[in-house]
């Protein structure tokens, strides 16, 4: 196999890890948000206002709380640090976009069967549906809670998958 070739399959391969990895940490830190109050108090704001940020904004919080774990591949090599890091940056972005959508316009979820995050805050869900971009981890960890939630309210939102807050 060529360095080219081997390369590229390192950098998509550690892409597709960050990325997975990412909606894990996404989980587990919005889960663990729900069980100790010191960690959750911006959370519980967030649930009282039940408004994302926009999406630049969730966008770099989010990225803060990668940046730690992206150095560290680099040592093993550029294209694992660049797949690596790319993975991470762009679950981050998707999971910005993905939370504000499930605030502004959650019938346009269309990758999931009932937008999760959405229902969370809906019905005060305190120990189920706890993922943002993706319900995975919720199915893997039985947290996953299905319930009737479309509405008049919610079939009657005409917008589209980019009409929502972006800042």
């Amino acid at each position: 196999m060529s360095e080219m070739a081997t390369n590229w399959l390192v950098g998509s391969g550690c892409f597709a890890i960050a990325f997975v990895l990412a909606s894990f940490v996404e989980y587990w830190g919005h889960r663990l948000m729900h069980r100790f109050h010191r960690l959750g108090e911006r959370h519980r704001d967030h649930h009282r206002r039940n408004e994302g940020q926009g999406v630049l904004w969730e966008f770099l919080d989010y990225v803060k709380g990668t940046v730690i774990i992206l150095v560290p591949m680099y040592f093993v090599s550029l294209a694992a640090g660049l797949g690596w890091t790319l993975g991470a940056v762009v679950y981050a972005l998707f999971s910005a976009y993905a939370h504000q959508l499930q605030h502004d316009n959650p019938t346009k979820c269309f990758w999931m069967k009932m937008p999760v995050h959405y229902v969370h805050h809906k019905y005060n869900m305190w120990h189920h549906n706890f993922g943002l971009a993706v319900d995975w981890w919720d199915h893997v960890f039985g947290t996953y809670k299905l319930v009737e939630w479309k509405t008049e309210t919610e079939t009657s939102q005409a917008t589209g998958m980019l009409q929502l807050r972006w800042w």
